[in-house]
């Protein structure tokens, strides 16, 4: 089975609620202010799905872990100032590492190797800045994988 993070129809709707522009805010609240709907797939099947995630916040999370010495040592959980602590949850078992959520208890996508793990991060992180793009923010402060 293939592991893939995907999202669509990216949106900052708190911004002009707080009447300001993305050029206004600072790169850390944009973090948590780019939404867009968010899906775990595994092979072909849908793990779940999340509208009105904070994906931004998401890749940024992953891109800093991955680029970090100690990537593969531990497991991941989205720590973020948005959602629920541990929305996101990547788990390493002897099998491989396995993407769960938090509001699919018991739903976890079937291990992978390490390489897979890190090469479906990298094309989310990836899209996540292209989908930025896409609606006029500039998405230098989300780092690359």
């Amino acid at each position: 089975m293939t592991l893939r993070l995907t999202c669509r129809d990216f949106a900052v709707p708190d911004l002009p609620r707080r009447g300001l522009a993305p050029q206004e805010i600072h790169p850390a609240m944009l973090l948590a202010d780019i939404e867009a709907e968010l899906t775990c797939w595994d092979g072909d099947e849908a793990l779940w799905t999340e509208e009105q995630f904070p994906v931004a916040e998401l890749a940024h999370s992953l891109a800093l872990r991955l680029r970090s010495p100690d990537a593969g040592a531990r497991d991941f959980a989205l720590d973020s100032v948005s959602a629920d602590p541990g929305l996101v949850r990547i788990a390493r078992s002897e099998d491989g590492w396995s993407v769960g959520f938090l509001f699919a208890p018991g739903v976890w996508s079937a291990p992978v190797a390490w390489e897979d793990l890190v090469a479906a991060a990298g094309q989310f992180v990836h899209a996540v800045r292209e989908g930025v793009a896409s609606i006029g923010i500039d998405p230098a402060f989300l780092p690359e994988v």
